[in-house]
């Protein structure tokens, strides 16, 4: 079993996930309802801002609080973290 990683920007995250959640279910709504093609590309655009954040913030999270010795199995980690970016 997974130990969960628990860390200090995880709360604020999750917040900001359900907002982006409720944000997504509402260009759906716009999509099922008509709504002009440029108001739901900004719409997406924003969606899609909120969630690079998210992950940036976990990234940068995880690098100073999860990786720290520097061995062979951390820097890979820390190598495909960074293609995430």
């Amino acid at each position: 079993m997974i130990k969960p990683q628990l860390h200090a920007t995880h709360p604020d995250l999750i917040k900001r996930l359900k907002r982006a959640d409720g944000h997504l279910h509402h260009v759906i709504v716009m999509i099922e309802t008509g709504r002009p093609c440029i108001e739901i590309a900004t719409q997406l655009q924003a969606v899609e801002r909120a969630l690079t954040s998210a992950k940036r913030t976990l990234i940068h999270d995880h690098i100073e609080h999860c990786l720290g010795s520097g061995g062979k199995d951390e820097r890979a980690e820390l190598r495909a973290l960074a293609k995430l970016l």
